[in-house]
């Protein structure tokens, strides 16, 4: 299962209320104040995990409490402290208040901590208010509550590489056949309704991420389609690798495609359409004689500066041409930012 937006309520444990006590020893018949005070309440934080992949838990726990601190006691004995409640998140978690839409915190490293709700203080038992005028007081304090957050959890891949384009442009089949990623398959639009993730080993090369994400239609930055269930997915990857159908039988022009995808992605975010990008076109094992729609792509790739590869994912002609410029890209990038960091 993949969840990636869910609400959820965090609450830290109240703090034990302070103690009112006096001492009651033999021969002491006059034993001054030793109330203790309470115990702080748990807190609840949040831990990043490259282990999870999604934000399934919380959609069966929507509610999760910390302990409450245990009272004071006579004897001047504090209150033991609430247990702390931590609860695991996939990296690439985005936390958000709800109410103002605020992102609080943003999980993009294993190990990530953050504490989400504080719990809250014990209040002092009357040992603490005693002083050489007021030897006697009776006077304590309650546990102050502990937070409460009311919090958007929203999950965004990263990987490496994006494959993007049209529903039923051949992403799936692709990514089946460069990782050891199963999607499901079939020939109807929108047949991948979550993103799928695969690990791409490269020689000696260090492998990269790639995600098919789920294809998308005009107006997709509108809601329409699977709308930003596909554009969400896209912000957080290096470089993308855009998927056209030249094949004669999807009854759509490939170069309209290219300009429709390109339009929503600017639309929803304007330094997306700007990110290193390669040009792929699909199928074209279907294409017969007829090569004039890979031509029109190709002067397309060329009047727009991206690197263009053809290939058949079914039969997989192409395919190591077109995964060694993804790695070669992504060092390049790599390379790149490690001369800046320097």
């Amino acid at each position: 299962m993949f969840i990636d937006q869910v609400k959820v309520v965090l609450q830290a444990g109240r703090g034990g209320n302070g103690s009112v006590s006096f001492r009651r020893e033999y021969k002491v018949p006059k034993g001054g104040p030793d109330g203790g005070r309470g115990g702080n309440g748990g807190s609840v934080t949040l831990v990043a995990d490259e282990g999870l992949t999604s934000l399934a838990y919380f959609r069966f726990h929507p509610i999760n409490k910390a302990k409450n601190g245990a009272h004071g006691e006579g004897g001047n004995r504090q209150g033991k402290q609430g247990e702390n409640l931590e609860l695991r998140v996939p990296v690439g978690t985005i936390v958000k208040e709800i109410r103002s839409g605020e992102i609080l915190f943003d999980f993009l490293h294993h190990g990530q901590k953050v504490v989400a709700a504080k719990g809250g203080k014990g209040g002092r038992g009357n040992a603490s208010f005693a002083t050489a005028t007021h030897q006697a007081p009776r006077e304590h304090e309650p546990g102050r509550p502990g937070e409460e957050k009311d919090l958007w959890l929203e999950l965004k891949l990263i990987a490496d590489v994006g494959l993007i384009g049209f529903p039923n442009v051949g992403k799936s089949t692709l990514i089946s056949k460069i990782s050891a990623a199963r999607p499901l398959i079939a020939d109807y639009p929108f047949t991948t309704l979550i993103p799928h993730l695969g690990v791409v080993d490269f020689g000696g090369m260090k492998s990269f991420v790639v995600a098919d994400i789920p294809g998308l239609i005009e107006g997709a930055h509108l809601g329409h389609g699977l709308g930003v269930a596909f554009l969400k997915h896209v912000e957080r990857t290096k470089i993308l690798v855009h998927i056209l159908d030249v094949s004669p039988y999807s009854g759509r022009d490939p170069v309209q495609d290219y300009s429709i995808v390109m339009k929503e992605i600017e639309a929803f975010n304007p330094g997306l359409a700007k990110r290193r990008q390669i040009l792929a076109v699909n199928k074209i094992d279907l294409l017969g004689r007829d090569k004039k729609r890979l031509e029109a792509v190709k002067k397309l790739a060329a009047a727009e500066g991206l690197p263009f590869f053809a290939v058949s994912a079914l039969r997989g002609e192409g395919l190591g041409k077109l995964v060694a410029a993804m790695a070669k890209m992504l060092q390049d990038l790599r390379r790149g930012a490690e001369s800046t960091d320097s």
